[in-house]
């Protein structure tokens, strides 16, 4: 199953994923790390009769670009970057990091300083995606750094991640279509509904849904992929919440991360590690303090904790939530530079109340 990881992996990509039609402008951007996986995008797009357009990403560009950026320098903005933005028909984003700890020497000021810089193309890519008017898919692919944030060796992550992809099924585009029918059973029972309640070890907190819509995410936008999730009404989120498990944001791990919230601000955060670097984020924009996603985890082939968000979010048991940019699909309205992914597990006496009804219980759904 490894020898034809890539190329089964680019089939589910552009077939089931972001079906590419004739004609499409892909861009495919990653690391060198992900060559096999770059080649098989490139050849299953062509294929296809797409168009890629790669754009490789050398490793410790970035670091030299964060050591001597000026002022001036982190507000320009690469053109041809805007360009891509601006034409392409469908983005696909393959994670393979050479060094997950790249960015941990520099200050929180200098971090947040870079993401305003790249504000106007942050905005016109989620304005893009927020009608799909960009089909945008981000995945991964394993290397070393990745392997051993997992804390395991780089064939026991890639099997990992295989099953995680469910690319070890005989069909995996059939997998993924049945799971996406298992959750849409769960996102219509939602419909129309109100008001949930979050209670377990480490949280109490509540929230209105009204009027917003619950978002069935099946692998179109991630992959590997396994969540249903919301945009809380931006004023309605009171009460706490103690992370039981660590937050890996711009290449920082914070743990211990504690968040009291009011009438849908964040009013008390503090984190057991780094946290000038919590504090630093959410004094970036005024939406930063809000709540900009709910979403519970449903992926049981992702069965432990990664430091990779595409992976952690998605974990059977958890749940997640993001502090700023909300998701304009399932009805957000917060705007933030940030969107920050933050799990906790919920198999030990966790709970979920719809409407005062049981929706979810120590890690798995009691309706649907």
């Amino acid at each position: 199953m490894i020898a034809d990881f890539a190329p089964r992996l680019a089939r589910v990509l552009t077939e089931y994923c972001r079906p590419v039609q004739k004609g499409d402008l892909v861009m495919i951007t990653s690391t060198t790390e992900a060559e096999p996986l770059i080649l098989a995008l490139y050849e299953a797009v062509l294929k296809r009769g797409g168009n890629p357009v790669v754009r490789l990403q050398l490793p410790g560009l970035t670091e030299l670009y964060m050591t001597h950026a000026t002022e001036e320098q982190f507000d320009f903005l690469d053109p041809s970057l805007m360009t891509l933005v601006n034409a392409a028909d469908v983005y696909l984003y393959v994670d393979a990091p050479t060094n997950t700890k790249a960015m941990a020497t520099f200050d929180a000021e200098r971090l947040a300083r870079l993401q305003q810089g790249r504000r106007p193309y942050i905005e016109r890519y989620l304005e893009r995606c927020a009608d799909d008017d960009l089909r945008w898919n981000i995945t991964a692919w394993p290397t070393q750094a990745a392997a051993q944030d997992a804390e395991m060796g780089l064939l026991a992550y890639s099997e990992f991640m295989v099953h995680a992809f469910g690319l070890d099924r005989d069909d995996p585009v059939a997998y993924w279509t049945a799971f996406r029918d298992r959750q849409a059973r769960l996102v219509d029972w939602l419909a129309g509904k109100e008001h949930a309640e979050v209670r377990g070890p480490g949280i109490d907190l509540a929230f209105n849904f009204a009027g917003r819509t619950w978002i069935n995410s099946h692998g179109v936008r991630n992959f590997p992929d396994g969540e249903i999730f919301t945009s809380p009404v931006e004023d309605s989120v009171n009460g706490s919440v103690a992370f039981n498990l660590p937050s890996v944001y711009g290449g920082r791990e914070l743990g211990g991360v504690r968040l009291e919230l009011k009438d849908g601000v964040v009013v008390e955060a503090s984190a057991a590690k780094d946290e000038a670097y919590l504090l630093s984020q959410l004094h970036i924009d005024a939406g930063a303090r809000r709540l900009g996603e709910f979403a519970i985890g449903t992926n049981e082939g992702i069965d432990r904790f990664t430091r990779s968000i595409l992976f952690d979010e998605k974990m059977g048991g958890t749940i997640h939530m993001a502090l700023g940019e909300s998701i304009a699909v399932a009805g957000g309205v917060n705007k933030s530079a940030i969107h920050w992914d933050m799990v906790h597990a919920m198999r030990d006496g966790g709970e979920i109340l719809i409407d005062g009804e049981l929706f979810y219980q120590n890690g798995a759904f009691v309706v649907g």
